[in-house]
């Protein structure tokens, strides 16, 4: 589907259903200089038992014009004006990483317009190395490598991909060298600055799912424990020997966990 979002042309993956106003709506949301894609089997799923499903590339990621906004802040306060052009009132948000901050920020002030929020490979804050924002900042390649290497649990660094002839961390990395230069820093310093999230979890009222990975270098588990404690209605899935790209390396553990939620 395609959307005019602040004059800028939008891309969201339906499951190429068509949007019914009487079904409940996900939207999904990826995470840096990552795109719909993502998703893929999550949203395919949902779309075609009885959601609507808007998978996004954020402004100035995959097929969606415009430059990357600029903050967590900035992405929460976009994602109603996506709602608004797609033509719906409320939804239930599912992010990843930045995206999982983004619906956090979201939830915590649009109340009326998130009905629940799922939160994928998440911790408050999320702070980014200063070697990985240094080589992002520098278009190195070498930030490319550094995520896709602490993104993976060493097994799936291996091999191990649940589709057959797939590579897990190949496809990883070459969906990060086809964003544009500057969309990766961007993305990683919005996270690095997003302070936050403690405060925002306290004001939401929805309930929220924390999808974690117990091996999960970028977003540790044990560090979105406070995050679940600042929440009046939380609950924390683990995915066992899971990292940072759950929907990547435990693809039907992650749709289970969010079919059981929503």
């Amino acid at each position: 589907m395609n959307l005019t979002v602040d004059g800028h042309a939008l891309y969201a993956y339906t499951g190429a259903r068509g949007l019914v106003p009487a079904q409940r709506t996900l939207v999904f949301v990826h995470g840096a200089a990552n795109d719909h894609s993502v998703w893929a089997l999550q949203s395919r799923y949902f779309a075609h038992h009885g959601w609507n499903v808007l998978a996004i590339d954020l402004p100035g990621h995959g097929r969606s014009e415009g430059t990357p906004l600029p903050s967590v802040e900035a992405i929460a306060a976009w994602l109603p004006r996506l709602l608004d052009a797609a033509g719906v009132e409320r939804a239930a948000l599912v992010g990843h990483s930045l995206g999982a901050l983004a619906c956090l920020a979201c939830a915590a002030v649009h109340p009326v317009r998130v009905t629940k929020a799922a939160l994928l490979g998440v911790a408050a804050p999320m702070p980014v190395s200063d070697v990985l924002l240094d080589a992002a900042k520098a278009d190195d390649h070498a930030a490319f490598e550094l995520i896709t290497g602490w993104s993976h649990s060493a097994p799936r660094q291996l091999g191990g991909n649940r589709v057959p002839g797939m590579w897990m961390t190949g496809a990883a990395l070459r969906l990060m060298e086809r964003t544009r230069p500057g969309v990766l820093y961007a993305d990683l310093f919005a996270c690095n600055a997003y302070a936050a999230g403690l405060a925002a979890a306290a004001q939401v009222r929805c309930p929220v799912l924390l999808l974690l990975g117990q091996r999960d270098l970028m977003a540790p588990a044990r560090n979105s424990q406070a995050l679940a404690e600042a929440l009046s209605d939380a609950r924390v899935v683990t995915l066992a020997g899971c990292g940072h790209s759950l929907m990547a390396e435990q693809p039907d553990a992650a749709l289970d966990a969010l079919r059981a939620f929503v």
